[in-house]
């Protein structure tokens, strides 16, 4: 990988502030709502939210279509090692596991799954992790 740029990165402006106001409130909205209705904060969380904003974030900032394209691909593919933490969370709760070692366990199967799927995809011509 090349060198980050932290100076980029750590550079905070007025329109990153209002950014970040916008995704925050955006998470304390459905965090709201699953006060009230469970399903539908879960249905409003399943959306690609983040990813949506982050892609009107890199087209307002004059990102190439390629960068935003290799964005929305990237995105597909990393979200696939995260679905079976859906599946295996409720069931590890629903046997008695504890909230904090069920989620430390599930952060582990997907950091698992993440290097399998990149791995495989390899394999394909698909490079999740360029050097």
């Amino acid at each position: 990988m090349n060198r980050i740029p932290w100076d980029k990165i750590l550079s905070i402006t007025p329109l990153d502030l209002g950014k970040l106001f916008l995704s925050a409130f955006i998470i304390l909205l459905v965090n709201k709502i699953q006060l009230v209705n469970d399903r539908l904060s879960a249905l409003l969380i399943a959306l690609p939210l983040t990813s949506l904003l982050a892609m009107i974030w890199m087209h307002q900032a004059r990102q190439s279509p390629e960068r935003l394209a290799n964005h929305a691909e990237g995105t597909f593919w990393f979200v696939l090692p995260t679905l079976p933490m859906f599946l295996i969370l409720p069931w590890m709760l629903r046997s008695g596991w504890g909230f904090w070692v069920a989620l430390a366990a599930n952060c582990l199967i997907t950091v698992a799954l993440f290097w399998v799927t990149v791995i495989v995809l390899r394999r394909f011509g698909i490079d999740l992790m360029p050097k």
